[in-house]
């Protein structure tokens, strides 16, 4: 693929990931929280983040703008990172659009596919940034940053999207077994944040937006419709285990490559 090629495709995407958020802010069609009858509202179910905490989607979205614009620049155009994420960052933000609209229709299974395809391609993404380094403290800011919190939002975003598609699915247990269902799948949600730690070699991007996420998921429940103690305490907890999880991985960073150069040493 030519770099003018990949540079339009990942300029197509945003358009189109542009126009699914006009849906989705309602400014063309219903707002994500009215659409599919109210299934993904702040108060839908007790895995649902309080309405603050979709604020990070305009530091997501500024951020994707910047990386459209960086990637076009002629210093970057020929880019080895920019061509190795090209068309993956032109795939999220397309599937981004593609969910916006889906969920107009109230295709909500049909979502849960589309945001579980968005979180394997910005994982995937994330994967190939960390083979290399960025060149400038500015590019790790817009590139990595941008992409480690959209991983990390869209990653909640998932538990929070199937959760409400169990439920307008007629999924409906009694209170205390859904707020122990609430637990496990908050649980899995730390577990899956201390794996990307892991993985992606403690991306502070994707933690600060999976703690901010889980963090405004237990917000919602202590304060906030549908109640839930349990709920709100252990997302409280989740949130912590990510922040914790990626800093023990950075925290040993140095200590790992002490103890590569002392083996070369050798």
């Amino acid at each position: 693929m030519s770099d003018r090629m990949r540079q339009g495709l990942v300029t197509a995407g945003a358009i189109f990931m542009i126009f699914g958020t006009l849906y989705g802010f309602g400014l063309i069609g219903t707002p994500v929280e009215q659409s599919s009858s109210g299934s993904l509202s702040a108060e839908a179910t007790l895995l649902a983040p309080a309405v603050r905490a979709f604020s990070i989607w305009s530091v997501i979205y500024l951020g994707l703008i910047g990386y459209v614009i960086w990637q076009w620049l002629p210093a970057n155009a020929a880019s080895t990172r920019a061509r190795r994420i090209g068309w993956l960052s032109a795939l999220s933000m397309a599937l981004n659009g593609l969910w916006l609209l889906v969920v107009q229709v109230e295709a909500l299974w049909l979502s849960v596919i589309v945001i579980a395809a968005l979180v394997a391609t910005l994982g995937e993404l994330m994967r190939r940034l960390g083979e290399s380094r960025a060149t400038a403290a500015g590019e790790n800011l817009l590139v990595d940053g941008t992409f480690g919190l959209y991983l990390g939002w869209v990653s909640v975003a998932t538990l929070a999207n199937v959760t409400a598609t169990l439920v307008a699915s007629g999924v409906d247990p009694d209170p205390e077994v859904a707020e122990y269902l609430a637990v496990a799948v908050l649980a899995v949600g730390a577990v899956l944040g201390a794996i990307l730690a892991r993985v992606l070699g403690g991306r502070i991007g994707v933690a600060v937006a999976m703690g901010w996420g889980l963090f405004w998921i237990a917000v919602g429940r202590l304060t906030g419709q549908p109640p839930s103690d349990l709920a709100g305490v252990t997302a409280a907890i989740a949130a912590a285990v990510v922040v914790v999880a990626t800093a023990l991985v950075l925290l040993g960073r140095p200590a790992r490559r002490r103890a590569t150069e002392h083996a070369y040493d050798h």
